[in-house]
């Protein structure tokens, strides 16, 4: 079964930005990024399937409410995804900020745990075209890319602290769990933790 979500998640998400190239190269470097740490959560492949479909909400045939973790997620529920699939597609990288600041709905509650934190740090650690960053240097390119006044560039400000936390529990999650080291991941890119 869970092979077969990793195939569905990929498949789905290249199908539903195959016209947003830039989108669609961000989303398989946060599925990368995923690899890399997914030994250290309790559901591996979920978190690798939510790295592929954080982002499925910006193609335009989901647009419901405007706002792509919501329309993501609708999406999911939808196509039968598993509720715990939803919501962390409905709450990546503190949506409910956003949420909040656009007065759009969250109904999906956010697990604040372990692979919450990892989806969060996969994508914040992934620059739009793919390659790799640091959250710092992303929460930057987002605010120059929207601008100081844009609700996304609000919204992420106000979110960094908890955006920061979530990364720096992930790496020490890695580094104390002694598994990270050296290799390479599914996708053949940099160090991964082995699940042993």
């Amino acid at each position: 079964m869970a092979g077969e979500l990793l195939e569905w998640a990929e498949r789905t998400a290249q199908e539903l930005l195959s016209d947003l190239p830039t989108r669609l190269a961000h989303v398989a470097g946060v599925a990368r990024r995923a690899e890399l740490v997914a030994g250290l959560v309790d559901d591996g492949d979920l978190l690798i399937a939510a790295a592929w479909l954080h982002d499925v909400g910006y193609s335009p045939q989901l647009v419901r409410t405007g706002f792509h973790p919501v329309d993501g997620a609708e999406f999911l529920r939808d196509q039968g995804a598993p509720p715990r699939l939803c919501a962390l597609v409905a709450n990546h990288s503190c949506a409910r900020v956003e949420a909040r600041n656009r007065k759009v709905p969250l109904p999906w509650p956010d697990e604040c745990g372990p692979l919450r934190d990892a989806l969060w740090w996969a994508d914040m650690t992934t620059t739009p075209t793919g390659d790799t960053t640091d959250i710092s240097s992303r929460l930057a390119e987002v605010c120059e890319r929207y601008g100081p006044d844009h609700i996304v560039s609000r919204s992420v400000t106000e979110a960094a602290p908890e955006l920061l936390a979530a990364g720096a529990r992930t790496m020490e999650a890695a580094h104390r769990s002694g598994k990270w080291s050296p290799g390479r991941s599914r996708t053949g890119a940099g160090r991964t933790i082995r699940r042993d």
